[in-house]
C-alpha cells in the first residue's frame, strides 16, 4: 500500500511536468536573435550573477577621476536586520521571544580587463549577530572571512562568435536552476559558499551553455577562518537548452554528492548521492502566463550503506496582469520531496535538498525540499514605484507521516500523529528609497497543525523582521 501511494505521487509529479512540456512542444522555433534568454517569473528562484549585484564597474561609481577606468569592478554594501521571532520552531527547546539583530558586510573588488585571458575576483564578508537569547551558530555568525578568492581564464569566442569559455578555479559562491538544489541563500546572515572548479562553455544569451562543477562545500567557522570540507564533493553538469521553442527553457542536469567517512565514527554519516532532473520553464508569449517545472530523482546510499530511493518535483503556474499599472502576479505551486516510508527498514527515501534555498518554501524558514506536501498560493505586485509587495499562503503537510520534520527536529516514528503541519500567512513589502538604500519589511504567521501539535509544539509562531540594506555604489 505505502508502495503504491509513493508512486503515485512520483507519477503526479511526472505527469505535472509532462503536461507542462506538451503544452509548448508544438511551438515554433524561436526566431534567430543575438539573446535566447528569459529570465523566469516563478518565485525567488531566478540565481544571482557571477558578479553581486552590489558591484559596479569603478568607471560607473560616480567618483570623480575614475570615468575611463572599466577594468577594475568595486563594491561595498552593509546590512542590517531586526528580527522579531515568537515561538521559533527551529530551535529545540522552544523557547518564547527573541529579538536578534544582524550585521553583514560585504566588500568586493574584481579585475574584469586588461589581463586578458585572466580574471581575478575576492568578497570579503562579515557576520555578526547581537541581543539573541540562542547560542549563536554558523547560519548568523561568519567573522572576517573570504567567501571569495578565485582567478578566472575567460576566452571570448573560443567556442565561436559570441559564445566564450570559462575556468574559474578557487573559492566561490554560485546559485544555478531554481536555486532550490544550489544557492548562496542570500536572505541567510552568512553565505554558502564551495572551493573547486567551475567550467562554463557559453553564456547566458546563448541557445545553448554547458556548465561543468568539481566542487568541496566551506566550512563555515564562526571566528576562525573557513575551510573546505576535505571528505565531501559536489560535482555534476547543468545544461541549458534555450531554442527549441521561445516558450521553454530546458534545464537536464546531473548531480553528485558524496560525503566519505573519516573515521570509523563518522561512517553512519557518509553518502554517496546521485541527482538526475529535468526544469523546464518559460513565458507563453503574450497570454500573460508564465510556468516552472522541475522533477528529480535521487539514488545511491545514505545514512552509512543504506540504499536511497528519493523523488522531488517542483512546478508553480502564474499569470501576470500586464496591462495594469502594477503589474500583478497571482501564482499556484506546489512542491513534493518523499520522505522515509519505514525508518527502520533499511532503506532511504527522504530527498535530500543539498545546498537549497528555503526561503520559497517558507518566510519563517521552516521548511526544506525534504518530507513534504506543500501548496501554496501567491500575489505579487508593485502598487507604487520602487515598492513592492507580495503575500502567500502556504500549507504544510509531511510526505511520510513517520519520517521526520527536520527543521523543527520532530519526527513520530509511528506516525500515529498524523502529518498535516499547519499553514502559513506572509505579506512582505521592499522599498527603493535611492538607487543605494533598501527597505525591506516582512511578517508570517505560522499557526501549527495536528503532527507538531501532538508532539508538544502547540503556540502559534510570528515573525517579523526590518530589514535595511546600504550599498555605496549603486
Amino acid at each position: 500500500m505505502a508502495l503504491s501511494i509513493f508512486n503515485l505521487r512520483r507519477g503526479f509529479c511526472v505527469r505535472l511536468w509532462l503536461g507542462t512540456l506538451s503544452s509548448v512542444a508544438a511551438v515554433d522555433l524561436a526566431a534567430d536573435t543575438d539573446n535566447y534568454y528569459v529570465q523566469n517569473r516563478s518565485y525567488r528562484t531566478v540565481p544571482s550573477g557571477d558578479i553581486p549585484r552590489y558591484v559596479r564597474p569603478l568607471s560607473k561609481t560616480g567618483l570623480e577621476g575614475v570615468e575611463s577606468v572599466d577594468w577594475l569592478d568595486i563594491g561595498l554594501d552593509h546590512r542590517i536586520r531586526y528580527e522579531y521571532r515568537d515561538q521559533d520552531f527551529r530551535r529545540t527547546p522552544q523557547q518564547g521571544l527573541d529579538e536578534a539583530v544582524l550585521l553583514r558586510t560585504r566588500a568586493y573588488l574584481g579585475i574584469r580587463r586588461g589581463l586578458d585571458p585572466l580574471r581575478f575576483a575576492a568578497e570579503f564578508q562579515d557576520s555578526r549577530s547581537y541581543n539573541s537569547e540562542y547560542v549563536s551558530d554558523n547560519r548568523d555568525v561568519n567573522e572576517l572571512d573570504l567567501i571569495q578568492l578565485y582567478g578566472e581564464l575567460y576566452f571570448d569566442d573560443a567556442l565561436g562568435t559570441n559564445r566564450p569559455l570559462s575556468i574559474k578555479g578557487g573559492r566561490f559562491w554560485l546559485e544555478s536552476l531554481d536555486r532550490r538544489l544550489i544557492a548562496n541563500n542570500e536572505f541567510r546572515n552568512t553565505t554558502n559558499n564551495f572551493q573547486g572548479v567551475r567550467v562554463n562553455l557559453g553564456q547566458q544569451s546563448n541557445d545553448w551553455e554547458l556548465d561543468l562543477l568539481a566542487l568541496q562545500p566551506i566550512e563555515r567557522l564562526k571566528y576562525r577562518f573557513d575551510r573546505p570540507v576535505e571528505q565531501e564533493w559536489l560535482y555534476g553538469i547543468i545544461t541549458h537548452w534555450r531554442r527549441w521553442s521561445d516558450i521553454v527553457t530546458l534545464q537536464p542536469y546531473y548531480l553528485g554528492y558524496r560525503h566519505d567517512s573519516k573515521t570509523v565514527r563518522d561512517a553512519a554519516n557518509a553518502l554517496n548521492l546521485h541527482n538526475t532532473g529535468l526544469r523546464g520553464y518559460g513565458i507563453v508569449g503574450a497570454s500573460g502566463f508564465d510556468y516552472d517545472a522541475n522533477v528529480v530523482h535521487q539514488f545511491g546510499r545514505s545514512n552509512g550503506r543504506q540504499p536511497t530511493s528519493a523523488w522531488a518535483c517542483a512546478v508553480e503556474l502564474g499569470y501576470t496582469f500586464e496591462h495594469t499599472a502594477s503589474h500583478p502576479r497571482i501564482s499556484t505551486f506546489y512542491g513534493y520531496g518523499s520522505g522515509d516510508r519505514n525508518p527502520g527498514d533499511g532503506t532511504h527515501q527522504t530527498f535530500n535538498p543539498l545546498f537549497g534555498f528555503n526561503q520559497p518554501w517558507s518566510r519563517n524558514d521552516y521548511f526544506s525540499w525534504d518530507n513534504l506536501h506543500a501548496p501554496k498560493l501567491r500575489l505579487e505586485l508593485e502598487p507604487l514605484k520602487d515598492l513592492k509587495m507580495e503575500t502567500g499562503y502556504n500549507a504544510y503537510w509531511l510526505a511520510s507521516d513517520r519520517a521526520a520534520w527536520k527543521r523543527a527536529s520532530l519526527q513520530d516514528k509511528t506516525g500515529q500523529s498524523g502529518s498535516f503541519l499547519g499553514h502559513e500567512f506572509d505579506i512582505r513589502f521592499r522599498y527603493k528609497w535611492t538607487p543605494r538604500i533598501e527597505s525591506d519589511v516582512s511578517y508570517a504567521w505560522f499557526t501549527p497543525g495536528e503532527m507538531p501539535r501532538l508532539l508538544g509544539k502547540t503556540r502559534d509562531s510570528h515573525f517579523l523582521y526590518l530589514q535595511l540594506t546600504l550599498s555605496a555604489f549603486n
